[in-house]
């Protein structure tokens, strides 16, 4: 089955009604939900795996997910031989249940003094809801904190797919999809799609500033892609709901005000529903601009064409049409992207039958050309592919039910 035909079947469950983006409005009043949502076991039949990954500043890669007691763990492994990982540590989560599946894992980052985060989203008794939750560390990760939520917000509704990152001064980022701002029930007014918030902390995670929206009418259920500018600062990418319900990508540095979005890709997919299928970014310090990766559908000599694409951006995030290409695999999906300098790595899972591969195409000249790898395979159920980098190191972490394979990439 191509990839158009998957994505067929796909939206035909959408349209079933098993995976429709809801509407609802949000409550009027604002209150602390004390009822979480069943555990992770009980709301999925299939293993989670979805699984976050980071180089720590001692240069150790260290993954966190859930195991099969849907339990958060963390392991570490040295980098530059065999993998050997640590034993698994189990964190205190509390009765927290934690999304890991597909886009919305959980995650773990390190910045200065010894701080290190990890942030899930925390599923709520109702669909589609959720708190994004936080466990911080000032010892390099030796011991964490108990959860706590990120945000002010308390009401009772969307908020997920979280993405975090220290920029270069330490402040740590954090952004969600929210959808505080829908209309109440009944209301004739309209608000496509959700809207992504944010705050920033200066302690590593201690204390929080405001809540901020970044964007209205943003898509519901895509992750977020973060990469740093040349000095520094956090940028920001996801999948949007521009006019027509055009579901495209928008580009914003992180501390702008609300709106101050770049409209990055023009595939003009218009579809009323979510595609679970975020994009990446990554600096392309050759030009102060950026490389980036995304799924969409677009017309194609009168034909819908669906694919992976790679281009690159200007500095404000606006496309380069001649720099776009389609990924060399029809199957191609949940890709990402990484760079340091002139080397490029694009990431991809690609599945054909009961065998899932993982791709690499690799480029030395700043995505210029590119030449295509096989890094793995497995059988059966298996994560997205998770990205790691620190400097010129990169390494590409990918579970399955067997194992977590470690892939650190060579140029």
């Amino acid at each position: 089955m191509n990839l158009l035909n998957r994505w067929c079947a796909v939206l035909g469950l959408v349209m079933a009604g098993l995976c429709v983006v809801p509407q609802a409005g949000a409550q009027n009043a604002v209150k602390e939900v004390s009822q979480p949502a069943a555990t992770s076991q009980h709301r999925h039949q299939r293993p989670q795996l979805a699984t976050g990954a980071a180089i720590a500043p001692d240069g150790r890669l260290w993954v966190v997910g859930l195991n099969a007691q849907a339990q958060l763990f963390v392991q570490s492994t040295p980098l530059g031989g065999a993998v050997q990982w640590s034993d698994a540590r189990i964190l205190n989560t509390g009765a927290d249940p934690i999304a890991a599946d597909g886009e919305s894992r959980p995650k773990i980052v390190f910045g200065p003094q010894g701080w290190a985060v990890i942030s899930y989203t925390m599923p709520l008794a109702k669909p589609y809801t959720g708190f994004i939750r936080m466990l911080r560390s000032s010892n390099d990760g030796q011991t964490f904190s108990a959860p706590f939520t990120v945000h002010q917000d308390r009401q009772e509704i969307t908020h997920r797919f979280d993405s975090v990152a220290f920029d270069a001064q330490g402040v740590l980022h954090t952004l969600w999809v929210d959808k505080r701002d829908q209309p109440p029930k009944g209301s004739a007014q309209k608000y496509a799609g959700a809207a992504i918030y944010r705050n920033e902390s200066k302690d590593g995670g201690q204390t929080f500033g405001p809540d901020t929206k970044l964007a209205d009418h943003s898509c519901e259920c895509c992750r977020i892609g973060l990469a740093r500018n040349p000095q520094g600062q956090l940028q920001a990418t996801w999948r949007h709901v521009f006019e027509g319900s055009t579901r495209d990508h928008a580009f914003a540095s992180v501390g702008a005000q609300a709106n101050r979005i770049t409209r990055s890709t023009h595939d003009d997919w218009q579809i009323n529903a979510c595609p679970h299928h975020g994009p990446g970014l990554a600096l392309n310090a050759g030009s102060s601009g950026y490389h980036t990766v995304w799924f969409g559908i677009r017309k194609v000599n009168g034909q819908d064409q669906a694919a992976v694409r790679y281009a690159r951006l200007n500095a404000q995030g606006e496309p380069l049409p001649e720099t776009l290409r389609v990924l060399p695999d029809a199957r191609a999906e949940h890709a990402d992207v990484l760079a340091d300098g002139q080397n490029v790595a694009v990431i991809w899972r690609s599945s054909k039958g009961a065998v899932t591969s993982l791709k690499a195409w690799l480029s030395t000249d700043g995505g210029q050309n590119f030449t295509l790898k096989t890094l793995g395979q497995a059988t059966g159920y298996n994560d997205h592919p998770r990205l790691a980098q620190s400097g010129a190191r990169m390494v590409v972490v990918w579970r399955n039910t067997q194992e977590t394979q470690v892939h650190e990439l060579r140029f």
